[in-house]
């Protein structure tokens, strides 16, 4: 491999700063399209960071074994690029590879603080009346014809309240286990401020159990010792999810392939509690081939339908394999969070797998929006270096 023409401490330097390169590159991007600019070459940065994280990847200095396993994870999400014509698992697969190295706790802090500045830019722009609205009167689909919601110029409230998600999962991770029970508080309040502003139930729901959950463990630190907490993470996510994402397509298909004359109301009532998101499943995709009798094994070219229900759209997208490998990958991760006492990267699993239940925020061609994907890389890392018990 080319690791061989290089000293351990060049070649880390160019690791480093080709992986940093392309973090960058990913956030800023995912900054803008979170704002009200619309820029058309997407595909051309995706394939400039790809590069950038490839050869970082080539780069890394690994054993034998780890070299098959990288080696299999190209082919296979190559595979499925070639079947559905997405390239979202390779190039997040080779992100992830590129991380395995990284100062997890640097990379961490210095994506918080460059979603923070972006973000607020994007807000202040809208404040002073510059780029976006501040406040957005639509309907939105929930029985109100003028309702008003908070945006402050990231387009839609839902998009506005996702972004507040990141930050407090990502401040959770950094701080959430030493910092005073003060600035647990601080957070709480402003999270509750921005959910209600934006009148986001989902998002408030969601919110409200990771801030309770990240002050419990605040709160009572020993409860990283109890294996009871990543057996139910575990059993939560995926295989809760999982179940619900084929209940929501199985009464997709049953609904509106069948007519839905004869639906029971009980079923009616939950499909206007999700405001309509498993009609979306049926009616954004083409061909309906995101209800459950047309998930296929891999998807094909024709899966670029885009709807809420994340989960749902990860079978759909790429397909059952891929989505059950991603599964497997997920119970590894809460394994080695297990092993290494971790229980606020366990936080982070948890919260965006129910999340993305409801929103695919995170089911995204932009990698940016992943943070997550850094500890991801640095932890399946630790399987080649034996230091999942350190």
């Amino acid at each position: 491999m080319l690791s061989r023409f290089f000293t351990d401490e060049s070649r880390n330097k160019i690791v480093n700063t080709l992986f940093y390169l392309a973090l960058t590159i990913e956030l800023v991007l995912m900054i803008v399209e979170k704002s009200e600019i619309h820029i058309g070459f997407e595909s051309y940065v995706f394939r400039l960071t790809f590069f950038l994280t490839l050869v970082a990847v080539a780069l890394i200095k690994r054993d034998k074994k780890e070299w098959i396993a990288v080696a299999a994870i190209t082919v296979f999400t190559a595979v499925c690029y070639k079947l559905s014509g997405k390239n979202d698992l390779l190039r997040i697969a080779v992100f992830i590879m590129a991380a395995r190295d990284i100062d997890l706790k640097k990379a961490m802090k210095y994506s918080f603080y460059l979603c923070l500045c972006g973000f607020s830019v994007i807000a202040l722009l809208s404040v002073f009346g510059i780029l976006g609205d501040v406040v957005l009167v639509a309907d939105y689909g929930r029985g109100i014809a003028n309702e008003s919601r908070l945006v402050l110029g990231f387009g839609h409230p839902n998009t506005l309240i996702g972004c507040i998600f990141v930050l407090v999962l990502m401040w959770l991770w950094i701080y959430g286990e030493k910092a005073k029970i003060c600035y647990h508080l601080v957070v709480i309040a402003i999270s509750f401020l921005f959910a209600i502003y934006t009148r986001s139930r989902t998002a408030m729901a969601v919110l409200a159990m990771v801030l309770f959950l990240g002050l419990l463990l605040r709160l009572f630190p020993k409860l990283r010792d109890v294996k009871a907490i990543y057996i139910l993470t575990g059993l939560v996510t995926p295989f809760v999810c999982i179940f619900i994402a084929v209940l929501a397509a199985g009464m997709s298909q049953h609904i509106y392939v069948g007519g839905g004359f004869n639906t029971p109301d009980n079923i009616w009532r939950i499909e206007e509690v999700l405001n309509y998101r498993i009609s979306s499943i049926y009616y954004e995709a083409l061909d309906r081939g995101a209800v459950l009798c047309n998930w296929k094994l891999f998807a094909g070219h024709s899966a670029d339908g885009y709807f809420d229900m994340g989960w749902v759209r990860l079978f759909y997208w790429y397909g059952i394999i891929p989505t059950a490998l991603i599964a497997v990958a997920i119970m590894l991760l809460i394994y080695i969070c297990y092993k290494k006492r971790d229980p606020w990267t366990l936080l982070i699993i948890l919260s965006v797998s129910v999340y993305t239940i409801i929103e695919a925020t995170f089911v995204s061609r932009y990698i940016g929006r992943a943070f997550y994907l850094m500890i991801a890389g640095v932890y399946f890392g630790y399987l080649f270096k034996g230091k999942t018990n350190e």
